[in-house]
């Protein structure tokens, strides 16, 4: 069944927050939600965590015991891709959405939605002269030109399940210690550079490209906007 009823998706600011309960929040928000649920985007940033996709190899966490070391929580999650870190300093945003309700510009598919999020990442990257582009078959955004081209800006990992609902997100690198890149191949790639927008000359605030972020996509995605505070779950 699907929803023929458009609302104003939530926004909501939750702050640092650790990465496990956001992860727990997210699904019960997902299993709680009914066909009149609003859709909610949640901006985050997380303390360090590397977290796994479902089909993983955890061969990919190449610093072995460094990680423990450091003090860097490992954590599986039930979204798509590899290996991926989380750190203060990157903007995190996930979209808790009904892909098959009615919108203003029709329903959505998997594809269709993965793509208005990259655009969303590269509109954001030009208003602030960086240029980010698409690489086949690498889903994220990676910088397009220049000594640094092909390194990597932005990734995504989604969970959508077959009642068309979604969650996980998209992470987009601001001002981060990029070292606990070195110690993965991110998103599954060996050797692939990773950068933030401070790496690449551009001094901005967090909150900024966060907002930035959340508004571009509430556009590409065609949902409104409205704020609110943290979900119950995300207290839980």
């Amino acid at each position: 069944m699907t929803t023929t009823r458009t609302e104003a998706a939530l926004i909501r600011e939750l702050g640092r927050v650790d990465y496990e309960p956001t992860f727990a929040a997210m699904r019960a928000f997902t299993d709680a939600r009914t066909t009149e649920t609003r859709d909610e985007l949640w901006i985050v940033e997380h303390p360090p965590v590397f977290t796994l996709g479902l089909a993983a190899d955890r061969g990919h966490l190449l610093a072995g015991a460094a990680i423990e070391e450091h003090a860097i929580p490992v954590v599986q999650t039930d979204r798509g891709g590899e290996v991926t870190f989380h750190g203060p300093g990157q903007v995190v945003i996930y979209l808790l959405m009904d892909l098959r309700r009615n919108k203003p510009g029709g329903k959505l598919y998997a594809r269709q939605f993965v793509h208005k999020i990259e655009q969303a990442i590269i509109n954001v990257l030009a208003a602030y002269n960086l240029a980010g582009e698409r690489i086949d078959g690498a889903p994220g955004i990676y910088i397009a030109g220049g000594p640094d081209k092909g390194a990597k800006i932005a990734a995504l990992g989604l969970k959508v399940r077959g009642n068309g609902c979604t969650y996980h997100g998209v992470s987009l690198n601001v001002a981060m210690d990029l070292a606990p890149f070195s110690w993965i191949n991110p998103c599954g790639y060996s050797g692939l550079k990773t950068v933030d927008m401070r790496s690449m000359g551009v001094d901005a605030p967090l909150a900024d490209v966060q907002h930035a972020l959340a508004r571009e996509l509430t556009v590409l995605l065609d949902v409104q906007q409205s704020a609110a505070g943290a979900p119950q779950a995300a207290d839980a």
